[in-house]
């Protein structure tokens, strides 16, 4: 499985990004797709994960202001970022998880100045 994430960039806080994740594989395959992410000295944590049947589950630090949602026809999760805050400068990374295996994509960088 391979993972194509794009969509980082440089905003200010407050404002929106999209971020897109599109997979080598048919989508509704794959059991768990997820949006991790690293800041600079920090491990990675989980920001959303979206399952086969639409279950999603966010971090305490974005409910409300993130959203994660799949397109089965284009393959690809999207994180919908609004109100964005300094704090969520991170780079972030696409996951799936399919047959007891996880996979990652390269990561895009996301910074938010204040």
């Amino acid at each position: 499985v391979q993972l194509q994430a794009s969509g980082g960039g440089l905003v200010q806080a407050g404002k929106s990004l999209r971020l897109s994740c599109e997979t080598s594989i048919t989508i509704f395959t794959i059991t768990v797709m997820g949006w991790y992410r690293q800041a600079p000295g920090k491990q990675r944590e989980l920001v959303a994960r979206i399952t086969s049947v639409d279950s999603t589950n966010y971090a305490d630090s974005v409910k409300g202001r993130f959203t994660i949602s799949r397109d089965n026809a284009k393959n690809t999760v999207y994180l919908q970022m609004n109100g964005l805050k300094p704090e969520d400068t991170a780079v972030y990374y696409c996951n799936a998880f399919q047959r007891g295996v996880g996979y990652w994509g390269q990561g895009t960088l996301v910074t938010v100045s204040s």
